[in-house]
């Protein structure tokens, strides 16, 4: 009998531009796994699991339709993965990198063993455009701000093209068993919050090429501009399928190139620039982690370690809640929790409300969004978490608060994305939508609102609390 290759998924859960499955299969019969290891730092949040109980599912189909089973095992991967080559006597172990240090150390040690089992390991990249290591500036060190890390990454070689999807494969005939996916409770029950999120999203490779295709038709063509406003449909909303590997980056970038290379629309390279940067901050990010490994726990300034938060129970809960009292804010977090999804516009300005007006760790904020978020990618989290608390690299600077209200009126300004998520102020003028507080009593109560009983007023003094806030930052600063 052959020996199998054994192909270890991770978050790459898609049949094509697959470098490692694909490389395994060239090889001959292939088995494949997915392990959920909770061992490491971050463990997945309740919203992730959900999609990856969906993701898991699309992906069992597509591999069963190819005779390849899928095989399911849950535990500390360094442990898990070695018995099981041992036991199918596979030939090799192949499987596509991942950047976080927890996992990076982790499969360091995993290479070691089975190397020393007699079981050769080969890793790919599957996940990026541009390795870590291979953007570096200058003097040849990472970059710690954007544009110049941009400018080198387009300058350089160009990302590898993405391989076809996989089409014949030959599936191992073992005898190894598998956990189920029901048996790992990765979807909620008591209560089942998660009902208004299976309206938001369909999960897997199909639905990512679906997604990316349906806003390189129609949402593209507004990105650069439109992309800021979050009563509209003009972002990608590609980074859940990015974060899971449902879709590759080298995907998406190319398809948005093909796009500049036939389309005749006047203006179209501005959008596709504008979307190709977004890829790039994804990068920025991963780049970011590599270099620092600390940098979802401690800030990158370290002049930030000593920070006079001022931590609060009560104002962090009106937060999460989404009852800040301040329409923008509390839509943003209610579409957070009903969708387990953000606009990044919207994440900015909630951010920025926790962090400088209210004086919360950002740690606090970037935990929530661990939780909550179908899309949580402890790069992208962490660094723009950073970014928005001046503690990060190419961070926003000190003196940048965004004024919540001013956000509203210029990105929302017909108040119809306050009006989805926060309907209890849909009768409101729309001059008035975003501060509510500021409307007369007869406007209050044609309106069917009652501060402080059916809306909360604002639960911090914006205009006290970004003094306030100066002024710590300003302290730090100069320190």
């Amino acid at each position: 009998m052959t020996q199998p290759t054994l192909f270890w998924f991770r978050q790459d859960l898609r049949l094509s531009d697959q470098p490692a499955l694909r490389a395994a299969a060239e090889l001959g019969p292939v088995a494949c796994v997915y392990i959920l290891d909770d061992t490491l730092p971050w463990p997945m949040g309740g919203a992730s699991r959900w999609w990856l109980h969906h993701s898991l599912t699309s992906l069992k189909n597509d591999l069963d339709k190819l005779g390849v089973p899928l095989i399911l095992r849950r535990g500390a991967a360094k442990t898990v993965l070695p018995k099981l080559a041992k036991d199918i006597s596979a030939r090799a172990v192949y499987w596509n990198r991942l950047y976080e240090p927890a996992a990076i150390a982790r499969d360091t040690e995993l290479k070691t063993t089975l190397k020393n089992s007699g079981i050769p390991v080969e890793s790919f990249n599957g996940s990026l455009l541009f390795e870590p290591w291979e953007i570096r500036n200058g003097a040849g060190n990472h970059f710690k701000v954007f544009t110049p890390f941009a400018k080198s990454c387009l300058m350089g070689k160009a990302p590898a093209l993405p391989a076809d999807t996989i089409r014949k494969i030959t599936g191992a005939a073992i005898n190894a068993t598998s956990d189920t996916l029901d048996g790992w409770g990765l979807l909620p029950t008591k209560p089942d919050w998660a009902k208004p999120m299976k309206a938001a999203w369909d999960i897997g490779e199909k639905a990512a090429h679906k997604r990316l295709h349906t806003f390189l038709d129609d949402g593209l063509h507004h990105y650069a501009a439109g992309r800021d406003r979050p009563d509209k449909d003009n972002t990608s909303r590609l980074s859940p399928y990015l974060h899971f590997g449902e879709i590759s980056p080298r995907q998406a970038f190319y398809a948005a190139k093909h796009i500049g290379e036939t389309s005749t629309q006047s203006g179209i390279t501005k959008q596709i620039d504008k979307f190709i940067s977004e890829l790039l901050w994804r990068e920025f990010s991963y780049h970011l982690l590599f270099a620092h490994p600390d940098l979802p726990e401690a800030p990158l300034n370290k002049k930030y370690a000593d920070f006079p938060w001022e931590p609060d129970d009560e104002l962090f809960t009106a937060w999460s809640k989404g009852q800040t009292g301040i329409p923008i804010v509390d839509a943003g977090m209610r579409q957070l929790w009903q969708t387990g999804w953000m606009h990044n516009r919207v994440r900015m300005v909630v951010a920025s409300l926790l962090i400088k007006n209210m004086l919360q760790p950002w740690q606090r904020g970037e935990a929530w969004f661990w939780d909550t978020l179908v899309d949580a990618d402890l790069a992208n989290n962490a660094a723009s978490w950073q970014w928005v608390a001046g503690s990060g690299a190419d961070a926003s600077p000190y003196y940048r608060i965004f004024n919540p209200v001013l956000q509203g009126q210029k990105f929302d300004p017909n108040g119809d994305y306050v009006r989805k998520f926060v309907p209890e102020l849909d009768k409101l003028p729309t001059e008035l939508i975003h501060a509510p507080w500021e409307a007369t009593p007869l406007e209050l109560k044609e309106a069917g609102v009652t501060l402080d009983k059916t809306y909360p007023r604002p639960v911090v003094d914006l205009k006290h609390s970004r003094n306030r806030a100066l002024e710590a930052h300003k302290r730090i600063k100069n320190t």
